[in-house]
């Protein structure tokens, strides 16, 4: 019998050319995506700020590996909502001085529908926690994410 391992490292590829000097035109695997600023920052308001891009990650990633960590525990999502909410020291960005933290906290109100029990969906949560790398990047560089749980029953 073949045993098949995934692949546990991955490289990840894509390049980035200016259109405009807050605009910046990507392309990721076989996707174009457009980060720019907005008009009263400079920039042609085509795509989402690079701020807002990472802050972006953060709700897809949350997004995704909950439903990773809900399958892993036998948890059916039924419905998923992601609310983010963070405050940006934007002094840093605007040269006025160096900021290690630009996002002190970040507020994350998840709500989810299912029929699990609470023990199934504070596995799910744990897990979250333990798994999102985006997440992880964020709270090793110093961000406090808080998770609000609403857990809805249909």
């Amino acid at each position: 019998m073949v045993t098949i391992r995934p692949k546990t490292v991955v490289t990840f590829r894509m390049r980035g050319e200016r259109a405009h000097e807050a605009r910046t035109d990507l392309t990721v695997r076989d996707h174009k995506v457009v980060i720019d600023e907005r008009i009263e920052s400079g920039g042609t308001n085509t795509g989402i700020a690079p701020v807002e891009t990472l802050l972006a990650a953060l709700v897809g990633c949350t997004n995704r590996i909950t439903h990773k960590c809900a399958d892993k525990h036998g948890v059916a999502i039924e419905d998923l909502t992601i609310d983010l909410e963070s405050q940006y020291d934007r002094r840093g960005s605007q040269l006025m001085e160096e900021i290690d933290v630009p996002f002190k906290t970040i507020d994350l109100n998840i709500e989810i529908t299912t029929h699990a029990d609470e023990a199934s969906v504070e596995k799910v949560k744990t897990d979250l926690r333990r798994f999102c790398p985006v997440a992880k990047v964020l709270r090793q560089a110093g961000t406090t994410i808080n998770e609000t749980w609403t857990i809805k029953r249909p």
